[in-house]
């Protein structure tokens, strides 16, 4: 593995490979700042232009581009609470609110060096653990990703307010049913298009979230008028906005938090399909959990740690996603599946001898990600108190920019008008169930993971004869499962317990009372 770290080292650090790691971070955070796009786009304009190089120079720009864009997708949803990357979902959760109370500047800071701690981890994990960690992956089937999936859904209790988990699970469902919409890709027939072609290949992510977060948003700001107070505050907020210091108790509170989070989103991205966003939002849940009542309530409402999480677990995950695609060849999402095409385009077979065939892009790519994370930190710390600004903007000429971004970002993608009514559609349905005070959260989060949830089910229903007893057969699946029952009661029992508890102790001083 020496020999290994040496020769990386010695490839990422020529003048080429080293500028193909600073243009790939620039234009990945540039991409990842902008609502609409992301890595995977990102990462298919390069292609032609990677592709007039050698391999390693190659796949270095690639995964520079490729975790730029998750550096940098935070901006947006820290912002302006349009988090066009899912991966930022859970960011905007409490970057957002931040931004709100005029802390811009800290949320963006925190944001990145929780961006570059979750990078680095993931970096160093995957330098020492990468070949053995490929039997890891090769050891999850259907069964344990369905059961997986489950766990990843009983986050829906860290999004739910007080009194809230019934409409939480509600809005789950919601986007279960939405991730069904289009053709079944099983069977190939049609489910809930109506007859419309356009919703053929369902609903966009990219639509649902433009549209229940940041369209929905600005026309909140226009339905709810300001007052003079609030836009006192607001003045206030905006003279604060560039500030940048986190105090050494926010970062004391936020280190076990982002390394907990890197570990958790490092091992997540590792098993194929899974992915940063799920990294994100189990981190996000699992320390709303780990904080206890008091720390607990402040998630949602603009917590650092609420912020910290997934922003570690999303950087480390991306990282940890080249595990299954250097050692097992099997890409892990959409956009390392792009990654692929263009290393099997160079010639290059990944798998399990790439490092014993190809060492110097094995190693390279490795080492490359750690130099990355250096590199992006450096570029985006002295350019946080400038963009931070874009709240300064006065909300007369910023919502109607939300609203031009929001719409144009969707149009670009498919560019089908008849997205921009859906978009519209569901930013009004949100509006109306915002103000019902229902969590837009786990309807996305429900949406994200219903498609991966359906196909594994499938998978493990075939393999066992349509019989469910592959929830108990298999010790890992029935683990997870059990682990995923205990995570959506508890939070729902406890409050009973706690409420018997205080009755019980409320009775036994008034009979000490009563007989004295």
């Amino acid at each position: 593995m020496v020999d290994g770290i040496l020769l990386g080292l010695q490839t990422a650090l020529t003048l080429q490979n080293l500028a193909m790691v600073v243009v790939g971070c620039l234009v990945g955070t540039f991409i990842g700042m902008l609502p609409g796009l992301g890595p995977m786009s990102a990462i298919a304009l390069m292609i032609p232009i990677a592709t007039n190089f050698d391999p390693a120079a190659g796949i270095i720009l690639m995964a520079a581009v490729y975790y730029g864009a998750i550096f940098g997708g935070s901006t947006s949803s820290i912002l302006i609470n349009a988090p066009g990357v899912p991966s930022t979902v859970a960011t905007s959760f409490d970057g957002y609110p931040m931004a709100k109370k005029g802390q811009a500047g800290k949320a963006l800071a925190i944001a990145a060096y929780a961006s570059f701690s979750g990078g680095v981890i993931g970096a160093i994990l995957l330098l020492i653990a990468a070949p053995s960690l490929a039997s890891v992956s090769l050891a999850f089937q259907s069964t344990d990703y369905f059961a997986l999936m489950v766990l990843g859904l009983t986050a829906v209790a860290a999004f739910a307010g007080k009194g809230n988990v019934l409409k939480a699970l509600l809005m789950t469902v919601v986007g279960l049913m939405l991730s069904t919409v289009g053709t079944d890709k099983g069977v190939g027939i049609q489910r809930f298009t109506f007859g419309m072609v356009d919703l053929l290949d369902g609903v966009s992510f990219l639509l649902l979230a433009m549209a229940t977060f940041a369209l929905s948003e600005a026309l909140l700001g226009v339905l709810k008028p300001t007052s003079e107070e609030s836009r006192k505050k607001e003045m206030e907020a905006q003279r604060n906005i560039g500030s940048m210091a986190v105090t050494a108790k926010e970062a004391a509170e936020v280190a076990p938090v982002v390394g907990r989070s890197s570990l958790l989103g490092f091992l997540i991205g590792v098993l194929p399909g899974a992915g940063a966003t799920i990294a994100s939002f189990l981190a996000y849940g699992t320390e709303q959990r780990l904080a206890g009542k008091e720390k607990g309530a402040e998630f949602g409402k603009g917590s650092v740690r609420g912020l910290a999480a997934p922003e570690s677990a999303n950087n480390a995950a991306a990282t940890g996603s080249f595990v299954p695609l250097l050692t097992l060849g099997i890409p892990g999402s959409g956009t390392t599946a792009i990654m692929l095409g263009a290393l099997l385009a160079y010639g290059v077979q990944p798998g399990p001898r790439l490092y014993l065939d190809k060492p110097d892009v094995f190693w390279s790519v490795i080492v490359s990600m750690w130099i990355g994370n250096v590199i992006l930190l450096i570029l985006n710390l002295p350019l946080i108190p400038y963009i931070a600004r874009l709240l300064a903007i006065p909300g007369r000429l910023l919502l109607p920019l939300i609203l031009f971004f929001s719409l144009i970002g969707v149009y670009f993608v498919s560019f089908n008008t008849f997205d921009i009514h859906m978009m519209v559609l569901f930013a009004a349905a949100a509006v109306i169930l915002r103000l019902l005070d229902f969590p837009m959260a786990p309807m996305i989060l429900g949406f994200i993971l219903g498609g991966m949830m359906e196909d594994n089910l499938r998978r493990a229903l075939s393999i066992h004869d349509d019989s469910w007893s592959f929830l108990w057969e298999r010790p890992l699946t029935l683990s997870i499962m059990l682990v995923a029952i205990a995570t959506l009661i508890v939070p729902m029992v406890a409050p009973m317990i706690g409420r018997a508890m205080r009755r019980r102790a409320n009775k036994g001083a008034a009979a000490n009372v009563s007989g004295d």
